[in-house]
């Protein structure tokens, strides 16, 4: 397992920008797939974007593809979520999640580590 710390959360208008960041803890975090998970009040926790652990496949949900991007800079042990054209819709506390040796699943149960969670507010 690794330490995820998710920061770059926060309010802000729609229409706006946010960029999310997930620092991990540990050497091998380039052998690990990244997911973001997004959880609105009183509703389940819902797959937002993957990114495998080479790289070199990544996956949106239908509700966010076209707006956000998901990257990895393994030299910095860092996934971002790149958040353009928010929407009201869009928030919730969002999630980075990591699985080793992972093809960057939708489905949660597949990662074993978790941060604690940033929140994104967008006003309409």
């Amino acid at each position: 397992q690794v330490t995820l710390v998710e920061s770059g959360g926060g309010l802000v208008q729609a229409g706006g920008s946010l960029i999310l960041s997930c620092a991990a803890s540990g050497r091998t975090f380039s052998t690990y797939a990244a997911g973001w998970f997004r959880q609105a009040p009183g509703k389940e926790r819902e797959f937002v974007a993957a990114v495998q652990w080479t790289g070199g496949r990544t996956d949106y949900a239908d509700s966010v593809k076209g707006r956000f991007a998901i990257s990895r800079d393994n030299a910095k042990n860092t996934v971002y979520l790149r958040m353009n054209s928010l929407k009201p819709e869009d928030t919730a506390l969002y999630y980075c999640a990591a699985e080793q040796w992972g093809s960057g699943s939708r489905n949660p149960t597949r990662y074993d580590s978790w941060g604690q969670g940033t929140q994104v507010t967008v006003s309409s």
